[in-house]
């Protein structure tokens, strides 16, 4: 039940280069090829649906992306040290005006946290200056009116629009927007454990309501705050008898009416119990049952002017948020879009079932774009193929007010038409540099391996290998490779009885000797990554829980990255015995982090001797006798590039345990497993393989996956308790002790260092991945990424992914030929181009 926050790179999208007048092969001059330049990519599926207001997948939002622009985008600005900016797309300004407009705190209901509408003075009120260059495709100018249309349409209360949650909860809601969106009907909301069940009182009908009568009811299949945005059936389902009381979880359900929601009664309320109360490792007690009510809310009819998104002239929208956020959160917000067409939005609708329905957005007949492409043509599960689009601000218009053309008669555009957060010229490296080239893009949908094909025969613009295959471009430069937050590691089972019993049932043998944690040190010391990912999909090697892309000021310090900091380098050195200093080898603490493999053969030959010694002398263990452990390693069936990396660990193991007095050890992969976190925890597996990541602009919350098992089903549950074993930290001086859990959350919320600086948080943070990681709980191996190729026809315009601006965009692509060189080089290949 790992909780994501991965940035989803588009095929195309996430491609970054530069472009100047004359090509790299196209000589200045006589004209020479067509002048085009068409992008071709390839999808399993093409997108059905990029209505702003209902698209689902990522292939809808990925065709959504080409025919909208949002208000503000994270842009390249210094590639060298990875610095982003803010750029003004279909705004020109977006200020906080919450000091000017207090009135509008009262007049829409805000959640002032307490405090008087006269006190706050930022964080509520936004006004965005629209772009009065923006137009429609088919030239109509977009003003205040369509953006305040499509907002109503957005939260329509008769469409029940999917999107519309992301602006009537959450972090940038929009004040009244919820009650505009539910009015006249009754819902089911949240409760956030804010009613104790000892404070509910009981109706003559034998259910439970709060004391001012609010109805409430058990939501077994909702998603919960409390379950950090999942819900209790997911968890039932996923851990099972090992962590929840089954049958009375069906007993629950059973009750349920037809949306799923159960009346509060003592019986219902005893299921629960048992359910939640089943096992240690779910960590909870009847006072939690709290946690999984929701509440009964009847919203009254309203009108749109309740609602905090509102016209104040035709080219400027103010925007006023349920509750405070930070600005540049909502700059973040800006970066998706809700603008819809009107004439073509209420000419799909159809009022024929319960809730209207719109056909906006799910065909090239149904579609306006207001982005740098158009659609050409589409064709449904076969191609899409987009155009320039004639309309879009950015092209760079003559004396005359005319579009300008380059030599091959296409569209120009530079990044300094544009205006950054400051108000200066976009510019990237210094340099102003044109921008949108590709004139054209083509999806097709094909299957992997005629993708494959196609790229090689200069069909395609990218293709993804596979592990099989990568090895074969690993050295290839036109291989490129994207981090990802996620760390792939060994997480154990460390319970003597448990692993005891896995050896007398799962076919294990002798696999207690995992319960020694010299025995688990050891093992990772013998693990030579740099070696091991050369049997995986391009990953890096790695040594810590956090890689570099976790950042702890990021927007107001891009180059903020935990790993970077002083701290963050100390304590992997400390984990690893490594010294810096005089009489060491390594000057600074830099050189000392930087000469960190993990692999120290030596180290691991002593360590399991010492680990052989203990086992033996605890009579858990028989010197010299063999030992098999099985890995419980994927959700589906096992790779190859799997096989290889599992021959690579049992080289490693065995190198360790030479003359240790060990036996032969022999690890197996299991496969097909549906949930292997929770089957270690459980006692089926002695070890796991697998990742946590995401939320990478969060580091200081990161290890509430390790130590909160209120919040999360942590995969070494079976090792020891967070939640009572206790850890005393020096602290600004100060030897302060909490348990586990509570350092978790030290951090955040109302932790006691929740508003610390950001020197002290580091301090902490550093101190918990050394302190966590020296219980060899868990063992990190490598950092996942996502490698892709890239044809010789285009380039990118940085080799150095950023997680802000990844490698530049499509936007600053850069061409080597058009289209008519490019085939005439696939002509001279003979057809296939060598990428090895």
């Amino acid at each position: 039940m790992n909780k994501t926050f991965k940035r989803v790179l588009s095929m195309v999208l996430a491609l970054c280069m530069v472009i100047s007048v004359c090509f790299t092969l196209v000589a200045c001059g006589d004209k020479v090829g067509d002048g085009q330049y068409t992008y071709k990519s390839y999808s399993t599926a093409l997108g059905n649906n990029w209505n702003p207001h209902t698209w689902e997948t990522n292939a809808d939002d990925s065709i959504l992306s080409y025919l909208s622009s949002p208000f503000i985008t994270m842009e390249a600005k210094d590639t060298e040290n990875g610095v982003y900016q803010w750029v003004y797309e279909m705004a020109t300004s977006i200020k906080d005006v919450t000091a000017d407009n207090q009135s509008d705190l009262t007049k829409y209901g805000v959640d002032l946290a307490g405090k008087p509408a006269t006190s706050v003075t930022k964080g509520y009120v936004f006004e965005i200056a629209l772009n009065p260059d923006a137009r429609w495709q088919n030239g109509e100018k977009i003003t205040a009116d369509d953006y305040i249309y499509s907002m109503q349409q957005l939260i329509n209360p008769d469409m029940k629009n999917y999107r519309a949650n992301l602006y009537i909860a959450g972090e940038s809601a929009l004040a009244g927007a919820e009650g505009y969106y539910y009015q006249g009907s009754s819902v089911w909301l949240d409760a956030m454990g804010a009613y104790a069940i000892a404070d509910l009182v009981k109706g003559a009908d034998g259910t439970y309501a709060t004391a001012d009568g609010v109805k409430l009811a058990i939501a077994p299949k909702a998603t919960l705050d409390w379950l950090g945005g999942y819900s209790l059936e997911t968890y039932v389902n996923a851990y099972g008898a090992a962590m929840f009381d089954v049958d009375a979880f069906k007993s629950l359900v059973a009750k349920a009416d037809a949306e799923g929601y159960v009346p509060v009664t003592d019986e219902t309320l005893g299921f629960l119990v048992k359910v939640i109360t089943a096992s240690k490792d779910w960590g909870e007690t009847a006072a939690d049952a709290c946690n999984y009510l929701v509440y009964s809310k009847t919203f009254p009819k309203v009108t749109y002017d309740t609602v905090g998104c509102y016209k104040v002239d035709d080219y400027t929208i103010r925007y006023v948020c349920q509750t405070a956020i930070d600005f540049n959160y909502f700059l973040t917000s800006c970066t998706s879009t809700w603008l819809v067409y009107e004439e073509l939005y209420e000419a799909g609708k159809d009022t024929s079932g319960d809730l209207v329905t719109t056909n906006y957005g799910t065909s090239m007949e149904t579609t306006m774009s207001y982005g740098v492409y158009k659609m050409a043509s589409f064709q449904e599960e076969k191609q899409i193929v987009f155009v320039q689009n004639e309309e879009w601000y950015g092209w760079e218009l003559d004396k005359n007010g005319e579009l300008k053309r380059d030599r091959d008669d296409n569209l120009i555009s530079y990044t300094s038409y544009h205006k950054n957060l400051e108000g200066n010229e976009f510019l990237v490296d210094g340099e102003e540099v044109r921008q949108h080239i590709i004139t054209s893009v083509v999806i097709d949908v094909m299957d992997e391996a005629t993708a494959k094909s196609a790229f090689l025969s200069g069909n395609l613009s990218d293709w993804a290998p596979n592990a099989d295959e990568l090895v074969a471009y690993a050295a290839s430069d036109r291989l490129y490779k994207v981090d990802e937050t996620y760390t792939m590691s060994f997480f154990f089972n460390t319970n003597v009885d448990a692993l005891k019993k896995m050896d007398s049932s799962k076919g294990n043998v002798n696999s207690v000797v995992l319960s020694n944690l010299n025995f688990r040190k050891a093992f990772s010391y013998a693990i030579n990554r740099a070696e091991y990912v050369t049997a995986t999909e391009g990953y890096k090697p790695a040594f810590s829980l956090m890689n570099s892309l976790y950042y702890y000021d990021f927007y107001n310090d891009p180059t903020s990255s935990y790993r970077n900091t002083d701290q963050a380098m100390e304590a992997i050195c400390n984990l690893y015995g490594v010294k810096w200093g005089d009489g060491t080898p390594y000057k600074t603490l830099k050189e000392a982090h930087d000469s960190i493999t993990g692999y120290n053969l030596t180290e691991a030959k002593a360590l399991m001797k010492t680990a052989c010694d203990e086992l033996v002398a605890a009579g858990l263990y028989t010197k010299g006798a063999e030992i098999k452990i099985k890995i419980g390693w994927a959700k589906g069936a096992l790779t190859s590039a799997d096989n290889q990396q599992l021959t690579l660990m049992n080289k490693f193991i065995n190198a360790a345990i030479e003359g240790s007095g060990f036996g032969k050890v022999t690890f197996e992969a299991v496969g097909n497993i549906s949930n292997r976190y929770g089957d270690v925890a459980k006692g089926e597996y002695a070890v796991g393989y697998g990742a946590w990541g995401g939320a990478a602009l969060y580091p200081f919350r990161n290890f509430q996956v390790y130590f909160d098992p209120d919040q999360y089903a942590i995969n070494e549950g079976a090792c020891w308790d967070p939640k009572t074993e206790t850890l005393t930290l020096n602290v600004k001086g100060e030897d302060v002790t909490m348990t586990w859990q509570e350092w978790g959350n030290s951090m955040i919320g109302s932790g006691k260092y929740a508003n610390a600086d950001f020197e002290t948080k580091l301090d902490i943070t550093s101190m918990l991945e050394t302190k966590f990681l020296e219980k060899y709980y868990r063992i990190p191996l490598a950092g996942t990424t996502i490698c892709s190729m890239l044809s010789y026809q285009f380039n990118y315009y940085t080799d150095e992914y950023n997680m802000a601006y990844g490698f530049g965009g499509s936007r600053l692509m850069s061409a080597t030929y058009d289209d008519y060189e490019w085939n005439k080089f696939i002509a001279k290949q003979g057809g296939t181009v060598d990428y090895e």
